[in-house]
């Protein structure tokens, strides 16, 4: 071999070489590209699923509204429905109930209802009815017209006989009262219809101011523009609340057992 051909064939091994190395090169950042793909899909389809079982698993909350006058489409009416109204915007759902105009019976302190919890004893009337829903529900707001300074009587009955015999189903959830007035009043109705919500360990939701509604006539109450105001700001902070506990209700006293000191011993 001279010298001419041994140069030749040096070359070619080398062009030989350079191109197995350089295919070689190409076929792991191949395999790489695909290897990273692949996790990268992996992760993808990891966290679309992570994302669909929050989904699933995000409870639908809801706000039950008991509207305590024995007119269905008067103020309070307006009342409630600017707070739920509010609510949806928010993302909560609401259901609301009227507690009719048909006589309501009074606790008459039988109780019977401990021997047989989460319902009345009287069965003939609203009550029963309303506090079946207590265990659908997140929170409660209740709303009464001013009578004689104090609440309808109907929704008190209503209130203390449902939370005394199916109290477990509502204690700890978050409440709220709404007083509609047509001068005076109204700061002792929203008292007295807070008053309950207190004794259950249900955190009682505000606003920015109480929560009072003005109005005579039926419909004067949308005229209240800043009553109109403390409702939708009610409604803001409940859905706050809400979605700030995940709908779990307060623990109260948990498992420390209740301490009863009576003044007269």
């Amino acid at each position: 071999m001279n010298r001419r051909e041994f140069i030749e064939k040096s070359a070619l091994a080398a062009g030989g070489v350079l191109l197995s190395a350089s295919g070689a090169k190409a076929g792991n950042s191949q395999a790489k590209g695909e290897q990273a793909g692949s996790e990268q899909a992996k992760t993808e389809q990891a966290n679309s699923a992570n994302a669909a079982d929050n989904k699933d698993s995000k409870k639908d909350m809801k706000v039950l509204l008991i509207n305590g006058s024995p007119r269905p489409k008067g103020n309070t009416s307006i009342a409630l429905a600017e707070v739920a109204k509010q609510l949806e915007k928010n993302g909560i759902e609401s259901e609301t109930v009227w507690v009719g105009n048909k006589a309501v019976r009074g606790c008459i302190a039988c109780n019977k209802c401990k021997e047989k919890p989460g319902a009345c004893v009287f069965n003939d009337d609203v009550c029963n009815s309303i506090s079946a829903k207590f265990a659908e529900c997140d929170a409660l707001i209740v709303g009464s017209p001013v009578y004689w300074g104090q609440p309808n009587g109907a929704v008190l009955s209503v209130i203390q006989r449902a939370f005394y015999s199916n109290g477990g189903a509502i204690a700890g959830k978050p409440a709220a009262a709404i007083a509609v007035c047509r001068r005076g009043g109204a700061t002792a109705t929203f008292e007295a219809l807070n008053m309950p919500f207190q004794m259950m360990n249900m955190p009682v939701v505000t606003s920015q101011y109480w929560n009072i509604v003005y109005g005579r006539e039926a419909g004067q109450a949308a005229l209240d523009k800043e009553g109109m105001q403390t409702m939708r700001t009610l409604a803001n902070n409940m859905a706050w609340m809400l979605k700030a506990t995940e709908g779990k209700p307060a623990p109260g006293r948990g498992e420390e057992p209740w301490e009863p000191m009576h003044f007269i011993r």
